[in-house]
């Protein structure tokens, strides 16, 4: 902390393709998660939280700007931001005194489709493209391969240093080095820890075996949604082959065992935090980037608007500041975390930033019923049309819709949480469907969202997978 000023430190804690329903606080039996838990009963649970754009890269990139997609150009993963035209998180962190520090996945800079292990794609060169985190940065851009021998990060070179431990072992390692490498500076401090799990492949030899036995008596079933025949929609990251649906249990069990691991992990920084002192000005956060369907509407992985894919965790801490063990129940979007943390740390908020401070609703001194805008920009890695959609998420209600056909839905999520009965035809619903549509084309128009299909990004705003500067844009 720094002494003069009493400015927070923030530890951001987030992992990829944990869904919010695969936490034990959040009532799943599955879940081996008892210091996750723990922090839930002691933290303030933003239970409304939500991914607005489901995919790791588009995510990644409002969270850092605090803007849609349709404004950081990030429609699809394994293109490189372009950060010229962007006023960052960490930027305004640095510009007011902190030293800043980020470990682990990235996935914002690669410019080649696949290839992920070339250091032209996984290292991300000290400058502009890291987005202010000019201090400490141990990063790759992205991978999912996280045993020993096999993973590896960057500091400020193309060298590639691998791991000696189970990757998000280590990267906890690291992250507690650092804590007590900052402590011992005079700045106050941001450290952003990014786990790659429990993202595929769920394979045993991704996890330790000591989860595996964790979770070995723990019974797994296809969702209650589950359809045998994929979403006429879904891109090819999202089908599921006769063979993948075989395997889906198995998958749940590599995947909750990763989940017991990022647990256990989390649990080890967060007993550092309080041996080194620094629980008494510290926010400390507990999130993820996007969930997992696991065959739900005939579907795996994310970029959807299915509470599955959008729903995540989100505790957050602060002693003296926030209250231990209560649910905020308003609906907090990716874009709103960059403007809620900055107020909440007495910092600026620059004027291009699209999200909404909701630091009194964290704080439990006002309320909101507005809801979120969601939007998928296309396939989730390669250029196509067909797959663009918007929706519009309330406390209780989702409407959605399909750039390409129009087709329409509409869920009640507290009596069908599953939403498996799409109201859009019902005339009990007109009314709210209309209503809910016209807050969302009102939150578009807003931000300059015309609901293009994928194509017109890929000819206006990039080239050769690089999101061009503004001024350089055809649109423009």
């Amino acid at each position: 902390m720094d002494i003069e000023t009493g400015k927070p430190n923030l530890i951001y804690v987030f992992a990829d393709q944990l869904r919010y329903f695969s936490m034990g606080y959040a009532g799943d039996e599955n879940a081996v998660t008892p210091n996750l838990d723990a922090f839930c009963a002691e933290s303030t649970n933003l239970c409304q939280a939500i991914s607005g754009h489901p995919v790791c890269a588009p995510y990644r990139a409002s969270l850092l700007t605090g803007k849609y997609t349709t404004s950081t150009g990030m429609v699809i993963n394994e293109i490189r931001i372009n950060p010229s035209d962007h006023h960052t998180l960490a930027q305004v962190l640095d510009e007011n005194g902190y030293e800043t520090a980020y470990i682990g996945k990235w996935h914002m800079y690669a410019a080649e489709l696949g290839n992920h292990y070339d250091p032209k794609n996984s290292y991300i060169p000290k400058g502009a493209d890291r987005l202010g985190f000019n201090d400490f940065f141990a990063a790759y851009n992205f991978r999912h391969e996280y045993e020993i021998g096999t993973a590896y990060y960057h500091l400020d070179s193309p060298e590639k240093i691998f791991y000696e431990k189970y990757e998000p072992d280590a990267q906890t390692d690291m992250a507690i080095e650092q804590l007590r490498r900052l402590l011992a500076g005079e700045k106050p401090f941001a450290l952003f820890l990014s786990i790659g799990t429990p993202h595929d492949p769920w394979v045993k030899e991704n996890v330790p075996e000591k989860y595996l036995e964790k979770i070995s008596t723990k019974k797994f079933h296809l969702p209650e949604n589950y359809l045998p025949e994929n979403d006429s929609r879904a891109d090819e990251w999202a089908q599921l082959s006769r063979e993948e649906r075989a395997q889906l249990t198995e998958w749940m069990r590599v995947y909750y065992a990763m989940v017991a691991n990022l647990d256990e992990n989390f649990g080890r920084l967060r007993q550092a935090v309080h041996e080194l002192g620094l629980d008494e000005n510290t926010i400390l956060i507990f999130t993820s980037d996007h969930g997992e369907m696991f065959g739900a509407h005939g579907r795996r992985a994310k970029n959807i608007f299915y509470e599955e894919a959008v729903r995540v965790p989100f505790l957050i801490s602060w002693k003296n500041h926030l209250v231990e063990g209560v649910r905020r129940n308003f609906v907090f979007n990716t874009v709103d975390i960059m403007p809620s943390l900055l107020t909440m740390m007495g910092l600026p908020i620059p004027e291009e930033v699209e999200g909404t401070d909701l630091s009194r609703c964290i704080e439990g001194k006002a309320d909101t019923q507005e809801g979120a805008l969601m939007m998928g920009t296309g396939p989730t890695a390669v250029f196509g049309d067909g797959y663009e959609w918007r929706a519009y998420r309330t406390r209780r209600h989702t409407y959605a819709v399909y750039l390409a056909d129009g087709q329409e839905y509409l869920f009640d999520n507290e009596k069908d949480p599953k939403q498996m009965h799409n109201l859009i035809h019902d005339p009990a619903y007109e009314a709210l469907a209309e209503k809910l549509k016209a807050k969302m084309y009102e939150k578009m128009e807003k931000i300059g969202d015309t609901f293009e299909k994928n194509s017109y990004y890929e000819k206006n705003w990039v080239c050769d997978r690089i999101i061009l500067k503004k001024a350089e844009r055809l649109d423009v």
